[in-house]
Formats: C-alpha cells, sequence, structure tokens
C-alpha cells in the first residue's frame, strides 16, 4: 500500500511502508530525463546528475556527503534515464533524518562550483570510454539510435563532448531552475516509515523546494528508418541487438508487451535462451526486454556470439520471432509468464530502494498509480488473444532493427538478413 500528501508547494510526498523490515529509503524522482535537452545541451541532464553530490550549505563536498551516509552504513546514489533522474539514500531507519538532511542538501543547496565543473568533465568523458568499451552496453544505446532516430530518445544519455566540455555553472543553475520543481518532483519514503513521519521529514528538509516547472519534452512520432547499425571493432564476441518498435507504457497492449518478451527470452526457460543457446550453443547470453516509454517502445533480443556464428544466430532469433507471430504463444506459457511476473516484481519489492522506484516513478510519469494488488490484477487479465495479436503486429520483417558490434564488415549482407 501507498499514501500521496503533499506540501504547500504542492510537492508530493508518496509513502509506501514495508513490514518486517529495518531499513529506510528516500528517493526523489525528477521528470529532467535526457529526453528534455536540445541539441546544444545535450548531456546537461546527466552531468546535472553528477554535479548534484559536489556539496551543498552543510555538506560542503563529495567526502562530506559520502562520509555521512557511509559513516552508518547507508548506500547513495544516483541515475538519469530518458525520461526521468533520481536521487536516493537507504540506511537503517533511525537513520532516516540524516537521510534527508544530506539528500535535500544536494538538491537544495547545490552550488556548481566551476572548479568541480572542471574536474567532473574528465570524469564523464572517462565514464564515456567506458561504455564504448564495452559493447553489450554499448549495443543498447545504439539500438535505440537506430531505433528512435535523431531524437532524444535516441540520443546518448551521456551527451556529447563538445557539451561536456563547455557547460558552465550558470548552465546547470538554469537547467535545475526549469526542472527541479515541485510540479516536476516527487518525493518518496519507502520501508520502516509512516506517513506521518514521511510529512515532517518532508516540510523539514524539502519544504524550500518552488518554482513552477518552464521546459517540457518533445513529443515522440516517428520511428527511425534505418535497418542496420553496423560498428566494426576488434572483440572477442559479437554483440547483436535485434528488435521492433514496440508500444508505450501508457498503451492498453503494455502489460502484454511484457509478458510476450519474457515468452521469447525473459528467462531460462524462454525460447530464446532453450532454442537457441541450450540447443545450439550458439551463445554466453542471450535475453528479450522490452522498454517502454510513454509516447513509445521496444522489444528487442540481445546476445554476444560466437563471431564465426554472429548469421546463424540472427537467422534463428528471427526465425523464433516467425514461430511465435505465426503461431502464437501457448496458454502454458502465458501461464508461466504472468507468475514468473508477479514473482519477480514481489521479490524486488522486499527491497526499500526498489519500493520507493516502484511507487515513486508511478506517481511521477503515469496518470495513476496502481498498487500492487491493481499491478497484479492488471497482468491477470491479459489474454492469449491478446498476447498472440500483439505478436503478430509486431514481429514483422519489415521492422525489424539490427545492431551488430563486432568484427563484421558486411553491413549489406545484414541488411539481407532480417529482410
Amino acid at each position: 500500500m501507498y499514501s500521496i500528501q503533499r506540501l504547500a508547494s504542492g510537492l508530493p510526498v508518496l509513502t509506501a511502508p514495508s513490514d518486517g523490515v529495518e531499513s529506510a529509503t528516500v528517493m526523489v524522482f525528477a521528470g529532467a530525463g535526457s529526453r528534455y535537452e536540445r541539441q546544444q545541451n545535450r548531456g546537461i541532464s546527466h552531468f546535472l546528475e553528477h554535479m548534484f553530490f559536489k556539496g551543498g550549505d552543510k555538506y560542503l563536498t563529495t567526502k562530506d556527503v559520502s562520509a555521512a551516509i557511509e559513516g552508518v552504513g547507508g548506500d547513495f546514489n544516483a541515475f538519469t534515464g530518458k525520461e526521468y533522474a533520481g536521487y536516493y539514500v537507504k540506511a537503517a531507519a533511525k537513520h532516516l533524518d540524516l537521510s534527508c538532511d544530506v539528500l535535500s542538501d544536494m538538491l537544495c543547496n547545490a552550488k556548481f562550483p566551476q572548479e568541480e565543473i572542471e574536474k567532473e568533465r574528465g570524469v564523464i568523458m572517462e565514464e564515456e570510454r567506458m561504455y564504448q568499451d564495452t559493447p553489450m552496453y554499448r549495443a543498447g544505446w545504439d539500438f535505440e539510435q537506430l531505433l528512435y532516430g535523431d531524437h532524444p530518445l535516441g540520443w546518448d544519455t551521456i551527451g556529447t563532448e563538445k557539451v561536456i566540455q563547455s557547460v558552465q555553472t550558470s548552465d546547470f543553475l538554469h537547467h535545475k531552475e526549469e526542472l527541479y520543481t515541485p510540479d516536476n518532483l516527487v518525493l518518496a519514503f519507502a520501508g520502516k516509515v509512516d506517513q506521518a513521519q514521511a510529512l515532517a521529514l518532508a516540510e523539514r528538509y524539502f519544504r524550500p523546494i518552488g518554482g513552477k516547472k518552464s521546459h517540457a519534452f518533445d513529443p515522440f512520432t516517428t520511428f527511425g528508418s534505418d535497418r542496420v547499425y553496423l560498428r566494426t571493432k576488434k572483440t572477442e564476441q559479437a554483440h547483436l541487438v535485434l528488435g521492433v518498435p514496440g508500444v508505450g507504457a501508457l498503451d492498453g497492449d503494455h502489460f502484454a508487451h511484457k509478458l510476450l518478451s519474457i515468452i521469447l527470452g525473459g528467462n531460462m526457460s524462454s525460447r530464446m535462451f532453450l532454442n537457441i543457446r541450450e540447443a545450439k550453443g550458439l551463445c554466453y547470453y542471450i535475453a528479450t526486454e522490452v522498454d517502454s516509454y510513454l509516447d513509445g517502445g521496444s522489444l528487442s533480443t540481445r546476445a554476444g556470439i560466437d563471431q564465426t556464428r554472429l548469421h546463424e544466430a540472427i537467422t534463428l532469433i528471427i526465425h523464433e520471432y516467425d514461430q511465435c507471430a505465426a503461431s502464437g504463444v501457448t496458454a502454458e506459457e502465458l501461464t508461466r509468464a504472468k507468475d514468473y511476473l508477479t514473482g519477480r516484481v514481489t521479490l524486488s519489492l522486499e527491497d526499500t530502494e526498489e519500493r520507493a522506484h516502484f511507487y515513486g516513478k508511478q506517481q511521477l510519469l503515469y496518470p495513476k498509480v496502481r498498487d500492487l494488488p491493481q499491478y497484479f490484477a492488471e497482468i491477470a487479465k491479459v489474454t492469449q488473444e491478446q498476447v498472440n495479436a500483439l505478436a503478430k503486429r509486431l514481429l514483422t520483417h519489415k521492422d525489424l532493427r539490427l545492431v551488430v558490434i563486432g568484427q563484421e564488415e558486411n553491413k549489406a549482407k545484414l541488411e539481407e538478413l532480417i529482410v
């Protein structure tokens, strides 16, 4: 269960208590992901996330911030996605006051000193190089670029080197003023905490947050037209992502979309795992997954393949898509997928951080928040006919997109394989 209260500023305060735990997480969600960017400030959202950790009024440096939380055995971190950013502290519940003190000082009182910006430029460029050297991550980014084209949903969250090397204190202050406002934030508490305690902490620490959101993201309307992206480089494996445009988070088929991906490649009893890894020995990792944004989505299979068997693997993945589109899924597969999804959600929500994320994300992005019974009811009501119709609609050759990173040099041959 959860509850929603609001400060006078309008800031939503969401509380999702858990029985039988001794920890509590406080998390701030901001509608300030990278899709809010323009070409001239690509990367500022992610860079800003880094800069919030450089200290405020009370905790003046990164060391002060980390020592305060780590000194009580707590955990703190942040993330920037395409649609939202998040900042959290998780610690023993008796330290929840400290968690709020540190997090609010970071977000309310950040100064973004120029000398820290200069140092952090190098950190972010090294982060970018790390991803370039990690093809199983890079391939996913390339797939979104292929799918969404030259739209912020298709851009790397990390941004461009030009912006990373030029952004200034004033840019961070302006971006924060535009988007880190009560009407574009959610303050979420989860774990060993009740709503009265949550509201009191919100009043004490987060009341200074003010302003009105003054910047919206561009809607997504059209998928990219390119079909294949090849990045030729020396790697031990060939890494691929092969998928299709899917449905968005607000689509009526959202839960059917999730279940279809589980049946195809969501676990070790899925079709991709059994028929390609186990039966053919083609790969170590293979998985099918969905990404769902507010106004767009995808279904894709990623794998790390023996370089000499890349074409065979692509053909076999397409075969699994074709079989699913033509013959559908079985009642047994759908039942197992539903039980798997509900089980995984149940396990994840035993972690107070995951619990805060589950409810806080919904409050920030979606028209309504589903509690756990409502969420499970949505899964349960998906029919075999609904999944089969979705598979037939999505898994078509004309919509296939393929990304390969490896020693392959023949892009034309890859294009032939997905026709």
